[in-house]
């Protein structure tokens, strides 16, 4: 799963200031659909997210045992004493595999975009990640042939490419030297932006065969 943050990425996306108080936070969720906000200081960078969790604290905090943080949250009534930080953020040229397995790891469902600088420029979500999986076949399978003729130069004639679902099947005959060629076409086919799994037939002559063509 190749591809950039900057070409799956919201780039119309509402932040709040540290200064935005419970309520206004609150308010500014219902219209706007979402469960959470980057939080803003005065130069526009990303210095935490305020969540749904995080404004929840304030009703449930009272009848559980919470950490000191918790606790500090719960009096919280600005977004600098409700969010939580630091922001876990991507950058515009990161890869999309690198942000799903941010979203993973972290356990959060949406990733602020930053620039080196550390300023907003979108937000990518789970949804956007998993977009990448809707390219058309079509165009799958061309971006295949062409890796196999550009990165790897073996013609692309050799080998019969069908791609259904986004699933690659490439069915084919290489030389017996080329093995290690094979082993990293199909690494890469499995990279190659929509791709959800490859199915490989790629056949190589027997290396007795082999020993005899080179003493002849």
């Amino acid at each position: 799963m190749n591809g950039s943050v900057k070409d799956v990425m919201t780039r119309s996306v509402i932040g709040v200031r540290e200064t935005a108080g419970f309520k206004d936070i609150l308010i500014a969720m219902r219209p706007y659909g979402v469960s959470a906000f980057p939080v803003l200081d005065s130069a526009d960078r990303v210095v935490g997210v305020v969540s749904e969790a995080d404004l929840l604290l304030k009703e449930v905090g009272p009848g559980l045992t919470l950490s000191r943080g918790e606790r500090m949250k719960a009096a919280g009534m600005t977004a600098a004493e409700l969010m939580s930080t630091p922001a876990i953020t991507t950058h515009p040229d990161a890869s999309v595999a690198e942000a799903a397995k941010i979203m993973y790891t972290r356990r959060v469902k949406r990733l602020p975009v930053v620039e080196d600088d550390g300023r907003l420029v979108g937000i990518i979500s789970r949804v956007d990640v998993l977009s990448v999986f809707g390219r058309p076949d079509d165009q799958i399978g061309d971006d295949v042939r062409k890796l196999i003729a550009g990165e790897f130069a073996v013609n692309p004639d050799a080998f019969d490419v069908t791609v259904t679902s986004g699933v690659v099947t490439i069915i084919g005959q290489l030389e017996l030297e080329q093995r290690a060629i094979a082993r990293d076409l199909i690494s890469a086919i499995r990279h190659v932006v929509g791709v959800v799994g490859v199915r490989h037939q790629i056949a190589y002559p027997p290396e007795d065969l082999a020993e005899i063509v080179r003493f002849w």
